[in-house]
């Protein structure tokens, strides 16, 4: 398989000079390949050094082919056909044919644009949508299919994909997948929609020891994976036995030394040997002495690397592991009713909704994008009113994290944020809490502006859920949106193990199979 991009040694770092990765060679050719790794590792700007859009810090890039880049975010204002990229060529083609073209038009003229534009409208679903209208008055899956057939049309030997899934309801999702499999060319996706990384041919992955690059699917390389974390902590196991084999063996010598030193120090007592023969056996003494001290030492430092070694490695192959606080809701305590609600948002009505969660049930809200999912979380809240119908709920016993973890203070630190929202902890505490949900030690004293989305996410619960009155019902709006797969992992470890009641917005298949959701509410 002939190449399309090939880096070696390629390395980046951020703005600030920070290192993202370093030393990567790989060839993209006419494959799928799905680019994965903890927020930060530098997907986004390994993507933009294969466009083209950013230089590496060392290392080269050739391209034998062409590249283009699945557009996501377009100007409301636009029309289809200036999203399309074509309406330049449109213009000279419409101008040819009303007589009015110059020489210029029929020079760049390309006859075969409008049968390529009508078919890559009708691959992505778009059929009858009309030129002229605005991206503003358009879904965001009809966007996102505006983006996949402007693809389409450029048609470039390799596409490059990031987080094409995210925000999107099940009917965008499903376009993306669509265009992954029909896609004839070469694909490098950045995603944690473990779905789309299924249809995969290969999986590239970032981490701050290097890359690595593993054939198959998601499925494929996440069982991979365990097995290399599994090996990781039966090789720290070991390193951490050799330690303490080394420091017995120290410990022996030691112990045999000050024997021999003691038999010397009363065999020189008794006088009976000349002084010389005395001072040469001493110095000979020393000598074997000094020799096993540096053989023990240098077995310890073996020993003690090998074990750093094994260490580091365990702490980055290995997920953070966080347990959420029991909620104490007893299982026949109503938790919401909502009866008859209706809601209205720009001058649209919404609903009637009818929803009740009793006990600790796990509720999973559905629905296209639009259909009013967030809005009925704010009623559920109370953060809005219902214009007919009513909401009763527990009162003080609710807590509710959006996608953004909006209600941290992002030039806070972790600490600060705990003790804001928890005003009656102390020092202690609110330390004891950051350790809990894996901020240990100078972690609980970052900024939380700086933190990765994962991050975020773990500080909006740790801030939520650990106060003197534990929330019955927790509700997420997309909470896998912006997330690495590391972090949707975590997060899914620690709802499964919740005691609460849930009620859940997301349209990532794989989290909802694996929180095992009680039932669907459809709006």
């Amino acid at each position: 398989m002939s190449a399309f991009v090939t880096l070696d040694s390629v390395s980046a770092r951020t703005p600030d000079r920070h290192p993202l990765f370093h030393g990567l060679t790989v060839s993209l050719g006419a494959e799928r390949v799905g680019l994965v790794g903890r927020n930060g590792a530098g997907k986004s700007t390994l993507l933009r050094i294969v466009a083209g859009l950013a230089e590496p810090s060392s290392g080269t890039v050739r391209r034998a082919g062409s590249v283009g880049v699945f557009q996501q975010d377009m100007p409301s204002d636009w029309s289809v056909v200036e999203a399309l990229g074509v309406a330049s060529r449109m213009d000279a083609l419409g101008r040819i044919l009303a007589g009015r073209g110059t020489a210029d038009d029929l020079d760049a003229a390309d006859w075969t644009l409008e049968a390529r534009l009508g078919a890559a409208l009708a691959q992505a679903g778009l059929s009858d949508l009309p030129l002229d209208r605005p991206l503003g008055t358009l879904s965001g899956g009809e966007r996102t299919r505006i983006g996949i057939a402007r693809l389409l049309i450029e048609a470039p030997d390799i596409g490059l994909l990031d987080e094409p899934t995210n925000n999107l309801d099940a009917s965008g999702r499903a376009a993306i997948r669509s265009l992954v499999r029909v896609w004839r060319g070469g694909l490098l996706v950045a995603s944690h929609d473990r779905e789309l990384l299924d249809d995969m041919d290969r999986i590239l992955e970032l981490t701050t020891i290097g890359a690595r690059s593993f054939g198959g699917g998601w499925s494929a390389f996440a069982a991979s994976r365990d097995e290399d974390r599994l090996r990781a902590r039966a090789e720290l196991e070991r390193a951490d036995a050799g330690v303490r084999a080394a420091r017995q063996a120290a410990q022996a010598q030691r112990e045999a030394k000050e024997r021999r030193d003691k038999a010397g120090r009363a065999f020189a007592a008794r006088g009976s040997e000349p002084k010389l023969l005395l001072n040469a056996r001493a110095e000979r003494a020393e000598n074997t002495g000094g020799r096993t001290q540096a053989i023990g030492d240098r077995r310890m430092g073996a020993a003690l690397s090998e074990a750093d070694e094994a260490r580091s490695r365990v702490e980055i192959l290995t997920p953070l592991t966080i347990t959420l606080p029991s909620s104490g809701l007893p299982s026949n305590a109503r938790v919401l009713a909502m009866e008859g609600v209706v809601a209205e948002l720009g001058g649209r009505r919404l609903g009637p909704w009818t929803l009740h969660i009793d006990g600790p049930e796990r509720i999973a809200l559905k629905g296209a994008n639009g259909a009013g999912k967030t809005t009925l979380l704010r009623l559920a809240t109370g953060l809005s009113a219902p214009v007919a119908g009513t909401v009763r709920r527990a009162e003080g016993r609710i807590a509710m994290l959006d996608q953004h973890v909006a209600l941290l203070d992002p030039e806070g630190t972790v600490l600060h944020n705990i003790r804001r929202l928890n005003p009656d902890a102390g020092d202690e505490e609110a330390y004891g809490i950051c350790a809990r949900f894996a901020f240990r030690n100078r972690d609980a004293t970052r900024i939380v502006g700086t933190l990765s989305g994962g991050e975020r996410l773990r500080a909006g619960l740790a801030a939520t859920l650990s106060g003197p009155i534990p929330p019955w019902l927790v509700i997420l709006d997309e909470p896998t949106n912006h997330l690495d797969i590391e972090s949707v992992e975590l997060l899914e470890e620690s709802l499964r193990s919740f005691d609460g009641a849930l009620l859940v917005v997301s349209h990532d298949s794989s989290f909802l199979e694996r929180v095992k959701f009680d039932r669907e509410f459809e709006v």
